[in-house]
């Protein structure tokens, strides 16, 4: 998984002469948060959001009303805009994983994925939680269990074994070490052709196996 494969193709982009209030009206006309600022031949030169566009009312506190509307009107995109080492960049050959961590580091929401110098998209934390909806199969309807296994070679595959041994589906798959238990690991699975009652059945076959959470899921516009 690829940020080129999850990122916004051709990002609304805007220039950094244009007045705040045209971004604003930008973000709110298209439903974005994130703008790239670009130069020419859509060369990166910072990222707008609305955060950045809010401005502290200290700034505001010794001006007058009608300094107040000057200060806010002859505003550009260039003064409110992450640039130099606060923006943040990715390759569109980059996982996204990578995409995730450099988001959680640096605490920002999105990031304008460049290739030779130029914008080309990009890709922002509800990119990734739609990802990590359709990695779970949120969608789809069948049984979604969580399954604490012990951190030992094998078990994943053994677990997913004597599921398709049964002949059932087994839609996706991912795991995560259990939290605050290094030993352990928590296998989400998403299965059909089953009823509940044989798989709960199964899975407890193995002592080993601890059943977390088994619900249904069913697809819902």
């Amino acid at each position: 998984m690829l940020v080129k494969n999850y990122m916004t193709r051709h990002p609304i982009m805007i220039e950094p002469h244009k007045r705040i209030f045209e971004a604003q009206q930008i973000m709110v006309e298209n439903g974005v948060r994130h703008l790239p600022v670009i130069g020419d031949g859509k060369r990166l030169l910072g990222l707008v959001t609305r955060q950045r566009m809010q401005v502290a009312p200290e700034r505001l506190a010794s001006l007058e009303v009608w300094e107040i509307t000057r200060y806010l009107s002859d505003m550009t995109v260039e003064n409110v805009m992450v640039k130099g080492d606060d923006l943040h960049t990715i390759s569109p050959e980059a996982t996204v994983e990578d995409a995730a961590d450099l988001m959680i580091r640096h605490k920002v929401g999105g990031l304008p994925v460049i290739e030779d110098g130029m914008v080309i998209g990009l890709i922002t934390e509800t990119d990734l939680l739609i990802e990590l909806r359709d990695i779970l199969g949120a969608f789809e309807s069948g049984w979604r269990v969580t399954v604490r296994v012990p951190d030992r070679l094998g078990e994943f595959t053994q677990l997913a074994q004597a599921i398709t041994g049964k002949g059932w589906c087994i839609m996706s798959m991912g795991g995560v070490r259990t939290p605050k238990d290094s030993e352990r690991w928590d296998a989400v699975i998403k299965v059909t052709g089953c009823t509940k009652e044989e798989l709960q059945a199964l899975i407890e076959e193995s002592e080993e196996h601890q059943i977390v959470d088994l619900r249904e899921t069913t697809y819902s516009n």
